[in-house]
């Protein structure tokens, strides 16, 4: 099992989803909840879809953090 990082973001309608690690790797719904779920099966058809091209799946990157500062 891996834990690959995703980004979500607010959008006008609901919530975006993207996977740094897997270009064109997405999903977008209009709850944050369903936008988890809907890039987890993301993830997993996107890293089948690539075992199936004989393509390298990446390593997921270990390390995220954020930053905080003053603007």
């Amino acid at each position: 099992m891996s834990k690959y990082t995703v980004f979500i973001g607010k959008t006008a309608t609901g919530y975006s989803a993207h996977v740094p690690d897997l270009p064109g790797c997405i999903a977008a719904a209009s709850t944050l909840e369903e936008t988890r779920q809907l890039i987890t099966e993301a993830i997993e058809f996107h890293i089948e879809g690539m075992k199936l091209h004989g393509e390298e799946v990446p390593e997921p990157t270990p390390l995220i953090e954020q930053v905080e500062v003053s603007v």
